[in-house]
């Protein structure tokens, strides 16, 4: 195994298992993070507002990116995320369906691979509900694919209304 960068999107837009908020479980799931073996827990970003994509008539979800580092294989990366989100119920209906916590793994590295664990994320550069939290932790990323930092591909995003969240004490900003 080798030392990695890892970039973990997290989002959540129904009540947890206990009844916690999106932004609840999306915080506890760092948590879980943080207790992985072998990984360390770098930074987290803000945390935002998104609309579902595609539009759908469910609640708007919370998200954010995690930056961990350490030894890890993606594959048992992967099966760790699915564990957290099956720890907060999270249920594996339709695509795009409303659910109690999301955890994708956007990027390893400049590991490519296509399977049953895709990476880059197909769709991360796509989503503003992904780059902008990206960017907030690592905006000198580089898309080993497109070869550009994750900073150059936010003017791409259009249409996807996003808005961070108020951090304690403080005000919300809207990008």
């Amino acid at each position: 195994m080798n030392w990695h960068t890892i970039l973990v999107a997290i989002g959540a837009n129904l009540p947890g298992p206990d009844g916690r908020t999106p932004l609840a479980s999306c915080e506890w799931s760092v948590g879980q993070l943080a207790e992985l073996s072998g990984l360390h827990l770098r930074a987290v970003s803000r945390w935002y507002e998104t609309a579902p994509i595609p539009a759908a008539d469910q609640p708007p979800f919370v998200n954010g990116v995690a930056l961990l580092s350490g030894n890890a294989d993606p594959h048992g990366l992967l099966d760790a995320l699915h564990g957290i989100e099956a720890a907060a119920d999270r249920v594996r209906t339709v695509p795009n369906a409303a659910r109690t916590l999301d955890l994708d793994l956007i990027g390893m590295d400049a590991l490519v691979c296509d399977g049953r664990l895709r990476l880059p994320h197909p769709r991360a550069m796509e989503r503003a509900f992904v780059l902008v939290p990206l960017c907030d932790v690592a905006p000198g990323w580089v898309h080993p694919v497109l070869l550009r930092p994750a900073s150059a591909l936010l003017p791409g995003i259009h249409g996807q209304p996003i808005r961070a969240l108020p951090l304690p004490g403080g005000a919300a900003a809207t990008k």
